[in-house]
């Protein structure tokens, strides 16, 4: 009885990758503050695997800060010259792409910590006609085929695909994934799944995450525009607007501020998974073995 209970122990502490992400295994392990100054109404957020740190850009374009899993600030670069930064997403190699949403315009930037960048000498692409306040508000990078999916506030809501290129001039061909139709009242930011390492190479890592900040909701979508699953995020904030997720499928969501705090909040997300079907078969012949045994 004794080698089977440590059977038993062994397939419950015994690691499974999923093949598919599920909103309703996340919950909110926890929640910190980011820099006052430096990450002031944060609104987007990106995560850079090269350093294994989180990057957020708040929307007055003022800064670019590095932080950890738990927020504390680790460098900054100073920004200059922007006006309504709401995208960013880290294209490989040290650099980011962040995105102006009134004019829509994308700009390629290196980053040099505790450094400055001014928006006139960074290399640029148009990716859409100025608009008001309904502008770009998330980018994503899909690094299988270096394309990027970025999205529309509202008036319309669009998500769309592009192919950027930062030359001189830049260019960028846009074409419509879907036309949205996602039961939320606006779209603040997107994070594409093709880097979690447990999706590589299933139809999974063509999804990505959509996050309404009116809606309060985070969406798991396809790229046909079929929602997948969602998770209400009402009762941590009311104001976040950037999500991203790393390559163990850990998700941050950042915020202006939160339910419990005024000041700029970081979100971790994490999977806490049902048993699978063979830990539940193997718990119960456990239990039926151990039951015999006492009756004997």
């Amino acid at each position: 009885m004794r080698t089977s209970l440590a059977a038993f122990t062994l397939a419950l502490g015994a690691p499974t990758l999923a093949s598919a992400l599920a909103l309703s295994d996340y919950v909110v392990a926890g929640s910190f503050a980011l820099p006052a100054v430096s990450a002031s109404e944060a609104s987007a957020v990106a995560y850079n695997p090269d350093t294994g740190t989180l990057f957020v850009l708040g929307d007055e374009g003022d800064a670019l800060v590095e932080v950890d899993s738990a927020g504390q600030e680790l460098a900054v670069m100073t920004l200059t010259g922007f006006d309504d930064t709401e995208a960013l997403t880290y294209v490989g190699g040290g650099q980011f792409v962040l995105a102006e949403e009134r004019l829509r315009d994308a700009y390629l930037l290196s980053w040099s910590p505790g450094g400055s960048a001014a928006r006139s000498a960074l290399a640029t692409a148009d990716l859409g006609a100025t608009v008001g306040n309904v502008g770009i508000e998330g980018i994503a990078f899909d690094s299988r085929d270096a394309s990027f999916v970025f999205v529309k506030e509202k008036t319309p809501q669009e998500v769309n695909l592009a192919d950027i290129s930062f030359g001189s001039p830049g260019t960028a061909n846009v074409a419509s994934l879907f036309v949205p139709s996602l039961g939320v009242s606006d779209l603040s930011d997107v994070a594409v799944l093709a880097d979690v390492g447990s999706l590589d190479g299933t139809p999974g890592a063509d999804d990505f995450l959509l996050y309404s900040q009116e809606s309060a909701r985070l969406l798991h979508v396809t790229r046909a525009g079929t929602v997948l699953g969602s998770l209400d995020f009402s009762a941590y904030s009311l104001e976040a607007e950037g999500v991203t997720i790393d390559p163990d499928g850990t998700i941050y969501i950042v915020a202006e501020s939160s339910v419990a705090s005024a000041g700029p909040t970081l979100f971790v997300l994490t999977a806490v998974p049902e048993p699978t079907s063979g830990v539940l078969v193997a718990a119960g012949l456990v239990l039926l073995a151990a039951r015999r045994n006492r009756s004997r």
